[in-house]
C-alpha cells in the first residue's frame, strides 16, 4: 500500500515572537517494512536549512529555527511512503520469558528493550494500571495473545473523548476518569506493560480512515495517531498494538516515530521568544495512492 501524507500544523501567537527554535518529528522512518519514498517540508515564515540526525531511538530529528519575527507560523510535511508489513504470527513465548530476556539485553541501541523498561519523563508507573493489565497477562499465556486481549480491553472500557484529557494530562488521571484519547490509551497501555516488566513504547504517526458507504473521503478528516509497540523477545522483536481500535497495526498505520512517552515522539517541539498565549491548528490528509 502506498500513501501520500500532508501534515499541516498552524500557529497563531497572542504577541510577536522573535525567535522560534526546537526539533520536528515529521519525517516517516524506513523500518520494519515502511518505506519513505519522498518528503518534503516547508514553513511560513522559513526556516533555516534544518540539520537532520537520528535519534536515540532509530527517529529522523529535523533542527526548527526563524529567526524572523512573526505572528503565525505553519508547518507543512508532505511524504510519499510504501508500507507492506508481513502478517502477524500468532505464535509467541510465554510473557514471563519474555521479562526475564529483556533484563539481560546486551546493548541501548535504539531497538534494544532495554530502553523501555522502566519510567520516563512523561510517564510515571502506577498500580492501578499493572493491576489491569495483569488481568491479561496470566501465568504462562502467550505474550501476543494476551497484549491483543490487553488492546481489546482497553477499547472497550475506556471512553473515547477529546474534551476530557489534554497532552499534559497524566496516565493515571485518564485511567481513574477511564476517558481520553489515543495518547491517554498508549500511555495506560505502556504503564500496564512496564508495571509487569515488559518493554513497551509510544509510537506516533497516522491511520487511514475509511469513510462510511456513500461518502466521500473529506481532505483534512485525518488526524495525528498513537499506538503502542510491544517488544516480544528476540525471536518476534517489536510488535505494534492500538489500543484506541483494538487492532493490532498492519498497512493501515503509517509510523512517524517512536520514544519512551509523548514527550520524546512528539511531532514539533519548539521553544519561542515572545510572551501571551497561542493557538494550535492541526490538519493531516492520509491518501492512498
Amino acid at each position: 500500500m502506498n500513501y501520500d501524507v500532508t501534515h499541516i500544523t498552524r500557529y497563531t501567537y497572542g504577541a510577536t515572537v522573535e525567535l522560534t527554535t526546537g526539533i520536528m518529528r515529521l519525517k516517516p522512518v524506513s523500518r520494519d517494512g515502511q518505506s519513505l519514498e519522498r518528503f518534503s517540508l516547508k514553513t511560513d515564515p522559513p526556516c533555516l536549512p534544518p540539520a537532520e540526525r537520528i535519534d536515540a531511538f532509530g527517529n529522523v530529528a529535523l533542527s526548527l529555527r526563524i529567526e524572523k519575527p512573526h505572528r503565525e507560523m505553519t508547518v507543512e510535511a508532505v511524504s510519499r511512503v510504501r508500507i507492506e508489513r508481513p502478517p502477524v504470527l500468532e505464535f509467541s513465548p510465554p510473557w514471563e520469558s519474555v521479562a526475564a530476556e529483556a533484563l539481560t539485553a546486551p546493548s541501548l541501541d535504539f531497538d534494544s528493550p532495554a530502553n523501555a523498561l522502566y519510567r520516563s519523563r512523561a510517564l510515571s508507573l502506577f498500580d492501578d494500571a499493572t493491576a489491569y493489565a495483569r488481568t491479561s497477562f496470566t501465568p504462562r499465556r502467550p505474550i501476543y495473545e494476551a497484549a491483543m486481549e490487553l488492546t481489546r480491553r482497553i477499547c472497550a472500557d475506556f471512553a473515547y473523548d477529546p474534551e476530557a484529557t489534554d497532552v499534559t494530562t497524566p496516565a493515571h488521571v485518564a485511567f481513574a476518569h477511564r476517558r481520553g484519547v489515543c495518547q491517554d490509551f498508549a500511555h495506560i497501555m505502556i504503564a500496564g506493560l512496564r508495571g509487569l516488566g515488559l518493554p513497551a513504547l509510544y509510537v506516533t504517526g497516522y491511520i487511514r480512515t475509511i469513510p462510511p458507504a456513500g461518502k466521500e473521503r473529506l481532505a483534512g478528516a485525518d488526524a495525528s495517531h498513537a499506538w503502542v509497540s510491544l517488544w516480544c523477545g528476540a525471536s518476534m522483536g517489536w510488535m505494534d498494538l492500538d489500543p484506541t481500535n483494538a487492532i493490532a497495526v498492519q498497512n493501515d498505520h503509517v509510523e512517524v516515530a517512536r520514544g519512551r512517552d509523548y514527550s520524546e515522539a512528539s511531532p514539533i517541539v519548539s521553544v519561542v521568544l515572545s510572551y501571551g498565549r497561542h493557538d494550535l491548528e492541526v490538519e493531516v490528509d492520509v491518501v492512498p495512492v
